[in-house]
């Protein structure tokens, strides 16, 4: 079965990509460059880098710009899904979800109405466990944005390792911060992963922070052999 991937550079949809190429073929990626930074749907931090992602991955693809006005983004989705549907003739779509259901409800939505398959690969999987099939894997993965207490800059750029994955279960616990970021606590962008044919180097980088609320912005990277 042909696939193409929800893809926003993220951990999720990286390692759900990695599952699903497993025991499908995956075929392109579908990425939505939202303009509003709060967007219920979309991925923002370091979304650009997506580019560089697709062609260390040597798969095509597909952008569209969203306003991220709630439900209105999704039609915008739709169109690109219709999209690769028609460019890369795909049977379905591969979602990094886990926790949320306003996502994944709405995308099988779209997919139903287009007439493909929606493929979960991490729902409800524990999300400790999600963080620790990463090093498993061996992806790289940096943390490229903080959204709540006690979470503040100096998780800016961190790169996640068993250190850093037994810290956010001890906050887990102590204040129910998901670990893997499914409350919108956390964003990651990855640089480099198993079907990465090569990784990506930061070569320049600003943080934007405030409180408990801040980015770890890519300015400039380039791809290099692994």
């Amino acid at each position: 079965m042909q696939l193409g991937v929800l893809f926003s550079g993220g951990k999720d949809s990286t390692l759900a990509l990695h599952l699903a190429a497993e025991k499908e073929e995956v075929v392109c990626l579908i990425t939505i460059l939202s303009k509003n930074k709060e967007s219920f749907m979309f991925h923002t931090p370091n979304i650009d880098i997506t580019a560089l992602q697709a062609e260390a991955l040597g798969l095509p693809q597909i952008t569209k710009t969203t306003e991220g006005e709630k439900e209105k983004e999704l039609s915008d989705l739709e169109d690109a899904i219709a999209e690769a549907a028609r460019k890369f003739q795909i049977e379905g779509i591969v979602t990094g979800a886990v926790e949320s259901a306003y996502q994944a409800e709405r995308v099988q939505r779209i997919c139903n109405r287009l007439g493909l398959w929606c493929f979960n690969p991490l729902w409800k999987h524990d999300q400790k466990a999600l963080l620790e099939e990463l090093l498993k894997k061996q992806f790289k993965v940096i943390i490229s944005g903080v959204f709540a207490y006690p979470l503040d800059e100096k998780w800016l750029g961190k790169q996640i390792d068993t250190q850093l994955i037994d810290r956010l279960a001890d906050l887990q616990q102590k204040y129910g911060l998901s670990p893997s970021g499914e409350g919108g606590e956390i964003e990651t962008t990855v640089l480099d992963a198993p079907l990465f044919k090569k990784k990506i180097d930061v070569l320049d980088y600003s943080i934007e922070a405030k409180g408990n609320s801040g980015v770890f912005r890519i300015k400039q990277a380039r791809l290099v052999s692994k």
